[in-house]
């Protein structure tokens, strides 16, 4: 997240219109996978934002091999996201109007390593057993997920 760190020590904790990924990761169980973040202490997806000159896949992949391990085999285009729904404040005070598109990875391969500095735990959920305490930017998305199964 160099490109928006470099953006923040300019505006500060100012909303910003952050861009961005998040892959759905289900494995054969058709489970989803969820991160424990350490900012939030709130299960979310993988993901976060672009880079300068890069793409929203090559984002998304990027962002899945650096919070969990796991290498995207393919992904295909589930929904894009915007709007009031997408205003975060992060704990620390940053706030963001996120611009999310959301990816779902049916294939991948590596092991399931968790990124500390991001992640407090790693694991799959059955959508009919998911943890109470979703990460509130990924919550309408896993709703939408959960309505379309």
């Amino acid at each position: 997240m160099n490109y928006i760190m470099d953006l923040r020590k300019v505006v500060g904790t100012r909303p910003l219109i952050m861009v961005g990924a998040c892959v759905i990761v289900r494995n054969k169980n058709n489970e989803i996978l969820l991160q424990l973040r350490t900012d939030n202490h709130c299960w979310g997806l993988a993901g976060g934002s672009i880079e300068l000159g890069e793409t929203l896949e090559q984002a998304a992949k990027r962002e899945l091999y650096e919070e969990t391990g796991l290498v995207a085999k393919n992904l295909t285009l589930f929904n894009v996201y915007s709007g009031e729904q997408f205003y975060y404040k992060y704990p620390h005070g940053d706030e963001v109007y996120n611009v999310v598109t959301a990816y779902i990875c049916d294939e991948y391969e590596g092991i399931l390593k968790i990124d500390e500095n991001e992640s407090q735990a790693i694991s799959f959920f059955s959508l009919k057993s998911l943890p109470t305490n979703i990460s509130p930017p990924d919550f309408p998305i896993i709703s939408e997920l959960f309505d379309k199964i």
